[in-house]
């Protein structure tokens, strides 16, 4: 479908159409995961194996203090139970509180859709396949949906990739294979960080990718804990030596007082027969006391008060943990899995290399200002728009220069926005530095290189050396270039496509690493604990990053440490299950491929 031909009004659906598709597809509302009851929640305290014995302990100790109307052996028994099992509950159900809270949808947000031929903003959630969407900067799409059309789209990936920026297009010429999601795809949950879409909804709801991410995660696998299984090992144990002994000692006892009675006596008298009986009844009551002695009442309060005790000391470090058993799970692990961006990496663009053609740098700064949509905040050390013009903008302020003064000083005449086609942006200006217009453009390095002037064959061959190690070394590169404008021309267009641009410098820009990740990394790798970094990103930067933290060593080959989502999705489980023995890096991985892969690592 042409994007210029396109008539939105006439595509969209009318009300008969939308009820049939909602019929059909079902709504737009993601399954929330089912809750326990308080009462359910509460229960689940006693499948604790110790807390199972000291149940047993209990009624076997009742059963003697019945006998020997002595109960406080019986009530502290109850109370340990009642002390373990309330305080798991509690701390329990207010994570669960929280985790409620935090998974609030929004499913009233607003999204302007096309329907019977006018645009109107309906709930998120009345969306239903086929509706035409329209989306600005700004707005979290709401649906999986097909791209109709793109002005200068730019996709915040991370909560399904891991990847911040994502450029979009409907060009086929311009679609990643090796992208985790196609780029003519929106996916719902992912937000619009610069640009405009219309688009189609193709899946709703629990059709959506974040729907089947969400079911995925809510299914319970059944997975013993470590600390579960050695608890279970402990009760096994508990009980077999309790049991063991007290029926070894009640035969002892039993067998020993009926040979040294029945030959003395007549054993069916009246009398003697009641002897007897109180004698074995003694015996059993011995026995049952070894029982409830072998118990440690107070083991279940101890685990009990040392997890809900590490649940608070994580959420403290913003770690919030449902189950309270996952606190000794996370200190019992063999194998890391972990993102690349925003957690090896500062998630945050920087300026690692810039190359000025001239030591007089205030046409570099004038270009960097105005030719970019992105503002920095009052303290300016943040930026809002474009994460890689908000990293120049903070170059520039860090050396010094301000921003807002220069652009405020240069007038805007024409703008040429960013477009995967053309792969820059153009920006004409009234130059407060050279008194006249200019037009200031920026973007990838081999086409605008192309349209620069002058320079030798050997010059230019070291800007693509140059280039080529930066983007080895998993960095994004960059190149700044203007040119002098008559006052009559402003078609950026048309300027920019003649040629004759005036090169002003070379960036490098990247995600730089943590500075405390590679001791962390080197730590767990001593402490025998593997790590396996999965991203979105693409094989060569999540190499790179792997070499930076420390993981990837000298004699690492791609072919054996390294793979992609897509072709580790293409693998059965057996297959899988050799190959990631030695995986270091999967590259382009999809959040089914992350949760396939930490299922295997679990068998």
């Amino acid at each position: 479908m042409s994007t210029k031909e396109t008539d939105w009004l006439s595509v969209g659906l009318n009300d008969r159409q939308v009820e049939e598709r909602r019929a059909r597809h079902g709504s737009n509302e993601l399954t929330p995961p089912k809750r326990p009851s308080m009462w359910r929640l509460y229960l689940e305290k006693f499948q604790d194996p110790v807390i199972r014995i000291l149940l047993v302990a209990a009624l076997l100790s009742f059963v003697v203090a019945f006998v020997e109307n002595e109960f406080a052996e019986t009530i502290g028994i109850v109370c340990a139970i009642l002390l373990a099992t309330g305080i798991g509950f509690y701390f329990e159900y207010d994570a669960a509180r929280k985790f409620d809270v935090l998974n609030a949808l929004g499913s009233e947000a607003f999204v302007r859709v096309v329907r019977n031929g006018q645009v109107c903003e309906v709930p998120r959630k009345e969306l239903v396949v086929g509706d035409i969407i329209m989306l600005e900067t700004g707005d979290e799409i709401p649906a999986d949906a097909e791209l109709l059309k793109a002005e200068s789209l730019q996709v915040n990936e991370s909560n399904l990739t891991g990847e911040p920026v994502t450029r979009k297009s409907t060009s086929h010429s311009d679609f990643d294979k090796n992208a985790p999601y196609a780029t003519n795809r929106l996916m719902r949950g992912t937000t619009i960080v610069e640009g405009s879409a219309t688009a189609r909804v193709i899946a709703v709801g629990d059709h959506t990718e974040i729907g089947q991410v969400a079911r995925e995660a809510t299914v319970l696998t059944g997975e013993k804990t470590p600390l579960n299984k050695q608890l279970d090992r402990l009760a096994g144990f508990i009980s077999k030596i309790g049991y063991t002994v007290a029926f070894l000692t009640f035969t002892i006892f039993t067998v020993h007082g009926l040979m040294e009675y029945v030959p003395k006596v007549d054993v069916w008298g009246s009398e003697n027969y009641w002897h007897v009986f109180g004698m074995v009844l003694n015996n059993f009551m011995m026995a049952v006391t070894l029982i409830v002695m072998a118990v440690p009442e107070g083991l279940p309060m101890a685990v009990t008060l040392s997890l809900a005790l590490n649940m608070r000391r994580m959420l403290k470090t913003n770690n919030l943990v449902r189950k309270m058993h996952a606190c000794e799970t996370m200190g019992a692990i063999t194998v890391i899995c972990t993102d690349k961006t925003g957690t090896l990496t500062q998630n945050r663009m920087t300026v690692s290399q810039m190359l000025m053609q001239d030591e007089d740098s205030a046409l570099l700064d004038e270009a960097i200002a105005c030719n970019t949509t992105a503002f920095l905040n009052e303290s300016r050390t943040e930026g809002l728009g474009n994460p890689t013009e908000v990293a120049l903008l903070l170059w520039m302020q860090g050396r010094g220069s301000d921003y807002m003064k220069v652009r405020q000083g240069a007038e805007e005449v024409a703008r040429l926005p960013f477009s995967s086609e053309r792969k820059y942006m153009a920006t004409i200006v009234d130059s407060s530095v050279l008194g006249r217009k200019v037009v200031y453009v920026k973007g990838a390095p081999e086409i605008v290189l192309g349209l620069c002037r002058g320079g030798s064959e050997e010059q230019i061959a070291g800007y693509h050396a140059r280039l080529k190690d930066w983007q080895m070394h998993a960095q994004r590169t960059m190149l700044l270039a203007y040119k002098e404008v008559a006052d009559t021309d402003a078609d950026c267009a048309a300027l920019v496509q003649s040629g004759g641009l005036t090169l002003l410098g070379l960036a490098a820009i990247s995600d730089p690493v943590r500075p405390e990740v590679p001791q962390a990394v080197e730590n767990c790798l001593k402490a025998g604990v593997q790590i396996k970094v999965v991203t979105g990103d693409s094989t060569g930067t999540a190499v790179e990053i792997a070499r930076q933290i420390g993981l990837w060593k000298e004699g690492d080959d791609e072919k054996k440490n390294c793979m992609r989502g897509v072709d580790f999705a293409a693998l059965s489980d057996e297959e899988a299950l050799q190959r990631i023995k030695d995986l270091k890096v999967m590259s382009r991985a999809r959040p089914l491929d992350k949760q396939r892969l930490v299922k295997l690592l679990q068998t």
